[in-house]
């Protein structure tokens, strides 16, 4: 963001014409975002009783959203968003049928990771497509930014309030309900994102893409905004598998999801705040600092003795969530060219949900053969590791450097 944004920026932002139906529509469609890998791994773990292999086929989807979503952002910034999101959304329905028809005959292992992959590649990313409405309908200014800050603070809420969900619909009766709720909001949503005016009539104006495989990935700039988002995403992931484990220990299995939104609680109330006074004010320094601040807060987590305190400890966590969303969405501006912003994006939520992926891998492993407590201290020193990466290579997150992936030695050394 350039400048902070005010609360009538927001509001401002939420009522431009031709925003307000798809802002609606991206709600269904974004908010089972986390909500579909945490419900599969719920699911699995109640159908196998293993936290072990369910972390791994809800790896499995997270990776293969990873995949998708810049394939994806790729192809909106070349061809518009409603095809792909179309596309996707129909073979999402598919392989979505598929994996409860393979959990409910007792497929092995190895076949429900493939098929959790191919549910995760093919999740309609209106993320992306969303963030990059944004910078179409409002103008530069204190309005785009706080639209953008809106974007950041809800993505998060939904990265937290989704699996809360799941965490919820698990005490009913059959386990797969929260997977078929966040797939059915997640193909009605992103529907009816892909057919509003703004969306379906919109075609991006030809223009030099950056190329290669990295495509945005190329700048080393965006290379360390991945590595930012990708430390979030771990420590979430470790959170996401660890607390609803502790409810369950505790004999109070739904608990663990009304547990996780607490987080998102703290993190709209602080997000918006944070909105109007960004701390610190360089972006190179903020990526680094709220993502250690983050980090030594998660170790507050295995203090708790019981859910209340838990539920005490998880309010102080989820100050530090929406910060980063909104800086990592922020900062995409600084280090990516503005023709390959929706797949810049898509990359952002590949790195963030290749950290969900590693977090619940490792978490699942840790709270099974350690114990819950040691989830939350492993957390915190892996966190702390990618914030002193970040804080490393904070020279390549500054004014624009996007404008070619050698235009200067520092970038190109990145």
């Amino acid at each position: 963001m350039s400048q902070s944004a005010g609360l009538a920026d927001y509001r401002a932002a939420l009522t431009t014409p031709g925003a307000r139906g798809p802002a609606i529509a991206s709600v269904l469609g974004r908010l089972p975002v986390a909500m579909v890998g945490f419900s599969m791994l719920l699911y699995i773990r109640e159908t196998t009783g293993s936290y072990a292999t369910a972390s791994l086929v809800s790896a499995g989807t997270l990776v293969g959203l990873a995949i998708g979503s810049v394939g994806q952002g790729r192809l909106m910034d070349r061809i518009g968003a409603a095809v792909p999101l179309l596309v996707t959304t129909a073979l999402f329905g598919v392989f979505v049928a598929l994996t409860i028809v393979a959990t409910e005959s007792g497929a092995h292992t190895a076949v429900l990771m493939v098929l959790g992959v191919a549910v995760g590649a093919t999740e309609p990313v209106v993320a992306s497509a969303s963030r990059t409405m944004w910078t179409r309908v409002t103008p530069v200014g204190p309005v785009r930014d706080a639209a953008l800050a809106y974007e950041a603070i809800s993505m998060e809420v939904f990265f937290i309030l989704g699996p809360a969900i799941s965490g919820l619909l698990i005490a009913l009766p059959w386990p797969g309900t929260g997977l078929a709720v966040a797939a059915v909001s997640m193909i009605v949503g992103s529907v009816w994102f892909a057919l509003m005016p703004t969306i379906r009539l919109h075609r991006p104006e030809p223009v030099e893409h950056t190329s290669g495989l990295l495509g945005p990935l190329s700048f080393p700039g965006m290379r360390t905004l991945a590595i930012a988002a990708m430390g979030f995403g771990v420590l979430l992931g470790f959170i996401e598998v660890a607390v609803p484990a502790a409810a369950t220990a505790a004999g109070n299995t739904p608990a663990g999801g009304l547990l996780l939104g607490l987080l998102s609680i703290s993190s709209v109330l602080f997000g918006v705040i944070y909105g109007i006074r960004p701390w610190p004010k360089a972006m190179n320094l903020r990526l680094s600092a709220l993502l250690a601040t983050f980090a030594v807060l998660v170790a507050v987590l295995a203090i708790p003795t019981t859910l209340v305190w838990l539920a005490v400890a998880l309010l102080l966590v989820g100050t530090m969530v929406t910060p980063q969303a909104t800086t990592h969405s922020a900062a995409i501006d600084l280090v990516a060219p503005p023709s390959a912003a929706t797949e810049a994006f898509g990359w952002i939520i590949t790195a963030v949900t290749l950290g969900l992926a590693l977090g619940q891998l490792v978490s699942g492993q840790l709270v099974e053969h350690v114990g819950i407590w040691s989830s939350y201290l492993v957390a915190t020193g892996v966190g702390l590791v990618f914030a002193a990466i970040v804080y490393a290579r904070r020279a390549t997150v500054g004014d624009r450097q996007a404008v070619s992936p050698q235009a200067t030695p520092a970038m190109a050394c990145g």
